[in-house]
């Protein structure tokens, strides 16, 4: 974990100055794809996901390592050869788990926090999931285990196939000519993202666009019918943390509705969307019936608070790389507590965002106990040691969210809010 920590801290930088980029590059040729709101919910579901899989949490069912040593039917000796088939397994997999996620309604709550928001930009390939706590991808692997790909191979792979998937989240690029034939494309992933009939649960290659062609999955991104983004049921929030879990909790509450027995069990291996006929007769969910015309979630932001949420977005930035810098020297309980923190504080400005009232007591109850955390010992998990009036600037910085938290909450008169969509 502290190697994939120590990656985080160049590949942070490197996409957050992409997203930054595609902003500037939009201003230019004027036609933005991000507004403030969006970006900063994206950015933020980004720092939530890499704290929770630098700390390794969750259940695994099963490990790649303990496939390889006792289904391993040969072993690929080739360097190049074990290189090129490693990624093939993992594009592979990652196909099979990707189209999981889109057609059984369990799975689907793993991965809808990467498509709930509803623009299409590079931010929000950084909309990553919290909630797949349950660790089966590698089953998936199979392929590699039977033909022995050693596990340093798979790990060293996984994050450049992960990361390989950023750049295609763009609408400023158009169609690539050959390359469709080849690779996931910016048009072909516009088609993913897309809830328009046509396009729903196409594309769901990650790196090689072959898969869908073979396993008929595949839509070709069509002039006369434009993109639209988003999720049918739509998220309604900033909140990355609440859109992690908002699927599975609509799933328990079904299953708890319903009288039928069998229905309470077999919700959860159903097509995405499914919903028991007496539970759906009797609370009805909104979904999107005109992909054309409907209205974006927007909640009335001024411009202070929308500086102040991007205030919130860089400072528990700052706090999460000197985390992964530092992660060695932190221990595994400290990194608890400090994940602790960043995911608290995300909560508690993102929930500020949405204009929600109890977002100011949590901004000041993460706050208190920040300050309270520094003064007992005199230090912030070390920093000192690195800049030594540190923990001075983040006591200032929770001294300031306090103020901010209240302001916002109270003090900020809803008439100086607009909702403006472009940055």
């Amino acid at each position: 974990m502290e190697t994939y920590a120590t990656a985080l801290l160049y590949a942070i930088p490197f996409f957050v100055g992409l997203v930054l980029f595609e902003v500037l590059y939009g201003y230019w040729v004027k036609n933005q794809k991000h507004n403030v709101m969006d970006t900063v919910s994206s950015l933020s579901s980004g720092l939530t996901n890499v704290v929770k899989d630098s700390l390794g949490l969750g259940v695994v069912l099963v490990t790649y390592p303990y496939l390889l040593k006792h289904l391993a039917l040969t072993q690929i000796n080739t360097t190049w050869l074990v290189w090129v088939l490693g990624f093939l397994a993992l594009d592979f997999a990652g196909y099979w788990n990707h189209r999981l996620s889109h057609r059984i309604n369990f799975f689907w709550n793993q991965h809808v926090i990467h498509h709930s928001s509803e623009e299409f930009n590079l931010a929000c390939a950084l909309r990553q999931s919290i909630s797949n706590l349950l660790v089966y991808f590698p089953l998936l692997l199979l392929p590699a285990a039977l033909l022995g790909i050693p596990h340093k191979v798979v790990a060293i792979l996984g994050p450049l196939h992960l990361f390989a998937q950023f750049w295609y989240h763009t609408q400023h690029i158009g169609k690539m000519g050959w390359l469709e034939y080849v690779i996931i494309t910016p048009s072909q992933h516009r088609v993913h993202h897309a809830i328009n009939p046509e396009y729903i649960d196409k594309n769901l290659g990650q790196i090689f666009s072959f898969w869908d062609r073979m396993f008929g999955t595949f839509q070709e991104e069509l002039d006369d019918v434009p993109p639209q983004y988003g999720v049918l049921k739509p998220a309604s929030t900033w909140n990355p943390i609440l859109i992690n879990f908002q699927h599975i909790w609509r799933l328990i509450k079904d299953a708890w509705r319903t009288r039928s027995v069998l229905d309470k069990f077999r919700i959860w291996f159903m097509p995405t969307g499914w919903r028991p006929e007496d539970v759906k007769e009797k609370y009805p969910i909104a979904i999107i019936d005109n992909v054309y015309n409907f209205e974006k979630y927007r909640p009335l932001a001024s411009k202070s608070l929308k500086a102040y949420s991007i205030f919130q977005l860089l400072g528990n930035t700052a706090l999460m790389l000197f985390m992964f810098y530092n992660y060695s020297n932190i221990g595994f309980q400290g990194l608890l507590w400090f994940g602790a923190f960043i995911f608290i504080g995300i909560f508690g400005y993102t929930a500020l965002m949405d204009r929600a009232k109890y977002a100011v007591w949590v901004e000041i109850l993460r706050s208190v106990a920040g300050l309270a955390l520094i003064y007992t010992t005199g230090d912030w998990f070390g920093l000192n040691t690195y800049l030594y009036f540190g923990s001075t600037v983040v006591a200032m910085y929770f001294v300031v969210t306090i103020i901010g938290g209240i302001y916002f909450t109270y003090g900020e008169k809803t008439s100086t809010a607009t909702g403006e969509p472009a940055l």
